[in-house]
């Protein structure tokens, strides 16, 4: 970038932090002198991001303004919201924290909203893509959105060769008359090549977040935000016919049916990534991040990514993925910057440097507009982002619970499907009470 092109980028962010803040309120001009506070002090940012990543866009933000120390600190995922809540509890919280749908119950008590006065839900609309409209609420916005982890669909491309195969599927319904040549079977019919893992939960990665993915395609969001707090609406649906989410949770287990055709998974099996891997899976749903896993544990494994596979009746294409945000402590002793950096972070290049640094999509739509042409994995995790739906999960580990015992009811014929739904229905409402 020359010299030129950076003073227009520090003017149009000064312009665009000082709007924020002036209209936030956050921000005093004195009439007397026309002048402004400008951003300063120390800030603390917490998230599970790697430090080596996150540090330097971050380094790159304090060497541009010598009144700004911003320090990052990078906590365990496994402690992460619990660390949350008891600095919170102290009085030490960190400034700005990154939260995603599944942190919004818990920790809103703690955020400042960002007034629609301020930031107008139809601008917030229009910059960031619809999966991030998880964070608005009537009061205003919970956060800045920054990157996105989209559910998506690796697949080996030796297996599909072998078989003939040229492309990997678009919809669902393809996987029924492919299953034939891509699982493979002994003469006791143990599987010992899957073509997708599908049907199970305990022994299929992001089992929940796929479901999530189905009920978000078949136009059910699982959590609905009222006036006053939050209701699951997983029974929604008509009473003369099968809801969608039934539909949805039929399909899903039927890949678990030895009499079914499309008989591709059972619980003796190895984990999903394990089999994927280990080059005895076509097909791997999962995150956009776990691609350098998925590298290093295979270095030699011929694979690549495509977009989740999609409801063919359906015209939007949708996911389910993660959306990082950064939140505004509310009691943040220095809430004008914490303000103007989470502004600063999610707008324009330092979203895209940020995005870059942590190898996730941007929340932005302006800088996913530009898809990454000589980088094939991330021209794919970037149409993910733009599809991307999310959740508000009340409790992560609680519902993974609930989403279990639910699938593996039906699986052992405990359940009717219909039954089995309305029981994680009452079990979500029971969580948030």
């Amino acid at each position: 970038m020359n010299n030129f092109q950076t003073i227009l980028l520090a003017v149009f962010l000064a312009f665009f932090v000082f709007a924020v803040l002036i209209f936030s309120g956050l921000l005093k001009v004195d009439s007397n002198t026309s002048t402004t506070s400008s951003l300063k002090g120390s800030l603390v940012i917490w998230g599970t991001f790697p430090s080596g990543n996150a540090l330097k866009p971050i380094e790159e933000a304090n060497s541009a303004n010598k009144e700004l120390s911003i320090r990052y600190i990078q906590k365990d995922p496994s402690t992460y919201e619990q660390d949350l809540i008891e600095s919170f509890a102290k009085g030490n919280g960190p400034d700005l924290f990154f939260i995603t749908p599944d942190m919004i119950m818990k920790n809103e008590s703690f955020i400042y909203k960002i007034p629609y006065v301020s930031y107008p839900e139809k601008s917030f609309r229009d910059a960031f893509i619809d999966g991030a409209d998880i964070f608005l609420t009537k009061d205003g916005s919970l956060g800045f959105p920054m990157v996105v982890d989209p559910i998506v669909m690796y697949y080996n491309k030796d297996i599909l060769i072998n078989e003939s195969i040229a492309k990997p599927p678009q919809y669902w319904d393809e996987l029924f008359e492919l299953n034939s040549k891509l699982t493979k079977k002994k003469n006791d019919s143990s599987i010992t090549q899957s073509m997708v893992a599908l049907g199970g939960y305990n022994n299929v990665n992001h089992a929940k977040d796929i479901l999530a993915t189905l009920f978000i395609q078949s136009g059910n969001d699982i959590m609905k935000r009222l006036e006053e707090g939050y209701t699951p609406i997983l029974s929604e649906g008509s009473r003369s016919s099968i809801s969608p989410v039934e539909k949805a949770l039929t399909f899903y287990t039927e890949f678990s049916n030895p009499s079914n055709s499309g008989y591709a998974w059972n619980r003796a099996l190895p984990e999903s990534i394990n089999m994927f891997t280990g080059g005895k899976l076509a097909m791997y749903i999962g995150f956009a991040s776990e691609l350098f896993t998925i590298q290093s544990i295979n270095p030699n494994l011929s694979f690549d990514v495509t977009d989740i596979l999609q409801t063919r009746t359906v015209q939007n294409k949708r996911t389910y993925g993660k959306v990082y945000a950064l939140a505004v402590n509310k009691k943040s002793t220095n809430l004008t910057s914490a303000f103007g950096v989470g502004g600063l972070m999610s707008s324009g290049d330092n979203n895209k440097n940020f995005a870059i640094a942590v190898s996730l999509p941007p929340a932005s739509r302006a800088v996913l507009a530009t898809k990454p042409a000589n980088n094939p994995y991330m021209f794919t995790f970037f149409n993910g982002a733009i599809m991307t739906k999310s959740w508000i999960d009340p409790d992560a580990s609680a519902s993974n619970d609930i989403f279990s015992e639910m699938i593996n009811s039906i699986l052992s014929n405990k359940s009717s499907v219909g039954d089995a739904i309305s029981r994680a229905q009452s079990q979500l409402q029971q969580i948030i009470k």
